[in-house]
């Protein structure tokens, strides 16, 4: 019971929980502001291309409602608008990954002067260039 305490205060401490409460914190802050987008910005035109009508209205009605039953109806458009707020935030997060993805790269090639390598690559890199030194030393014996 100890060893998992101290596996968690381990998991906290260093930083891990931190960025995922941080990284869903700004993602939901996020899929907030797309939605806001979806609905107050790109639907209104597309209301105006359709003759004012609003897709989060449209629905499949299978049962009228009665004085006695409440109506039974499939809201289709609300579907096509969370579609709509999927794709952008889907496209927006390729777009940041693949930036990162870049920069990643950058960061990892030792040869690049633009971006610090962090330690671990750049010493891969000099057991890289040493292990050729010795192969050719090697080469050169024989």
């Amino acid at each position: 019971m100890k060893n998992f305490f101290e596996e968690f205060k381990n998991f906290a401490v260093k930083g891990n929980m931190i960025d995922l409460a941080v990284g869903i914190i700004i993602g939901t802050a996020f899929n907030k502001v797309v939605s806001t987008i979806v609905s107050a910005i790109i639907m209104p035109p597309l209301s105006l291309l359709t003759d004012d009508v609003t897709l989060s209205n449209k629905k499949w009605i299978l049962r009228e409602a009665s004085e006695t039953v409440e109506e039974v109806a499939i809201g289709y458009g609300e579907l096509i608008e969370t579609l709509i707020d999927f794709t952008i935030i889907a496209f927006t997060i390729f777009i940041m990954i693949k930036f990162i993805n870049r920069f990643k790269k950058k960061s990892e090639d030792p040869a690049n002067k633009e971006v610090e390598t962090p330690k671990n690559i750049e010493l891969l890199s000099r057991l890289e260039k040493l292990l050729q030194e010795q192969n050719e030393i090697i080469k050169n014996k024989n």
